[in-house]
């Protein structure tokens, strides 16, 4: 790389550390240190654009419209989100010990944004060849390979950023990248709004998730410039095996076991999500203005937070979970309450918005928080298998998670929130008893 190029990299880095400490280096070796700032930037890019991807291929805003556009039966949406995410978590017990044998990972986050963007392109050509119940199985079916390339990607990602990013500066580089992304999703939150999403015709879904299969396709060829070292290859066992002896893991290691118990709780933050919307729907009359209200309030919570949960992070990600698991829950139990006597059905898309702000920041300081906590925890030797376990353990749980719809369907939604919210303390009161990582 030319000297002038290295001395921007260094003092763009240098500026976005914040500090006169920006080249400090905790647990990662002398090679990757010398490297950092580039490999601070290939982070940074690559991941915002995947989480652009991620907004423009969202399976709770852009699938579920678009299967209904395409005419596919309603029942084809509610699985949308269950396979995207519990596909993704699910199988990463059986892939880390596969990632472990090799001593270079990033090419695993290559590969698995290549099959992300593979699969959310087919899924375009889904749109524009099939219709009904024919799309929905489709869609679906590449939806499950997508989720299974995302598992991929996960556990190769905190293994690679824990030995090429110092532990000080992993918050950072997460929260810009939540930040950026989040500032795309203003965006099309602004068009989808004022476009009038009601009357668009196939041709903007298609188009979007074209963009997003680009995007995807780019970020993998960014994070192909990372400079890793060759690492630890303890743990690449047979598959199955391994997957069998990791899950021991969450008896046999009770701080990881109580990290799990905690993220489990806080899982609520995200479950809570489509309950705000549902009473939102129901006293706007389905407004189309408020859902883009929402959608703006969903990116302007990833902007403005991100980086400061990413900060607050690299002081101490327990406390970003015990605040954000604290937020959560307060503003469960006061919508449930003020749904409960009555306030509440007063309420116009506005201030829903100013909620689901709200719930937006939570859940973005629990995502953050609890990704970091876990990178720090853990060593070279036991990040990829704390990952696998932790997210197999959470994608089961999700998958339970569903039962909160039949919860709110019997005995209504405000108290679908208000138990949730409930979780959402327990889950703060669990964080304030985990050692500092």
């Amino acid at each position: 790389m030319p000297d002038r190029v290295s001395k921007s990299l260094n003092s763009a880095y240098a500026a976005i550390a914040g500090d006169e400490d920006a080249r400090v280096c905790r647990e990662i070796p002398e090679s990757a240190c010398r490297v950092q700032p580039i490999n601070f930037f290939v982070h940074l890019i690559a991941n915002t654009l995947s989480k652009i991807g991620d907004e423009l291929a969202s399976a709770r805003l852009v699938l579920a419209w678009m299967l209904a556009a395409l005419g596919a039966p309603a029942a084809f949406a509610g699985f949308l989100v269950p396979i995207r995410e519990s596909g993704s978590l699910m199988p990463q017990l059986f892939v880390a010990a596969t990632i472990r044998r090799q001593p270079v990972r990033k090419w695993f986050w290559v590969a698995g944004s290549v099959g992300q963007g593979l699969a959310v392109a087919l899924m375009a050509v889904v749109a524009l060849t099939l219709e009904g119940a024919a799309a929905g199985w489709a869609v679906l079916l590449l939806l499950a390979l997508f989720a299974l390339a995302r598992g991929v990607n996960s556990v190769a990602a905190k293994d690679v950023l824990g030995k090429t990013i110092a532990k000080t500066r992993r918050g950072a580089v997460m929260g810009y990248a939540a930040s950026a992304a989040g500032f795309v999703t203003l965006g099309l939150g602004l068009y989808l709004s004022l476009g009038g999403l009601e009357e668009a015709g196939i041709g903007l879904f298609v188009a979007l998730l074209a963009t997003a299969a680009g995007v995807w396709w780019l970020s993998a060829l960014v994070f192909a410039r990372l400079h890793e070292f060759p690492g630890a290859t303890a743990g690449g066992g047979n598959a199955a095996a391994e997957a069998l002896r990791s899950v021991g893991l969450l008896w046999n290691d009770r701080s990881f076991g109580h990290f799990v118990l905690t993220r489990a709780l806080l899982m609520s933050t995200a479950l809570a999500l489509p309950f705000y919307v549902l009473l939102a729907e129901a006293a706007t009359g389905g407004s189309v203005l408020t859902l883009g209200l929402l959608i703006l309030a969903t990116g302007l919570a990833s902007a403005l937070s991100a980086p400061l949960w990413g900060r607050a992070s690299d002081r101490s990600s327990r406390w970003v979970l015990i605040l954000s698991g604290a937020i959560a829950g307060a503003l469960g139990l006061g919508l449930a309450v003020a749904s409960w006597t009555g306030p509440a059905q007063a309420f116009g898309g506005g201030v829903y918005a100013v909620l689901f702000f709200v719930l937006g920041v939570s859940h973005a300081g629990v995502r953050l928080g609890r990704k970091i906590y876990l990178v720090d925890m853990a060593t070279e030797h036991t990040r990829a298998a704390f990952t696998a376990v932790s997210n197999t353990a959470i994608g089961v749980l999700l998958l339970v998670g569903g039962l909160f719809g039949l919860l709110a369907q019997w005995v209504g939604t405000e108290f679908a929130i208000f138990v949730l919210a409930l979780f959402s303390l327990a889950g703060a009161l669990s964080a304030w008893r985990m050692p500092e990582a």
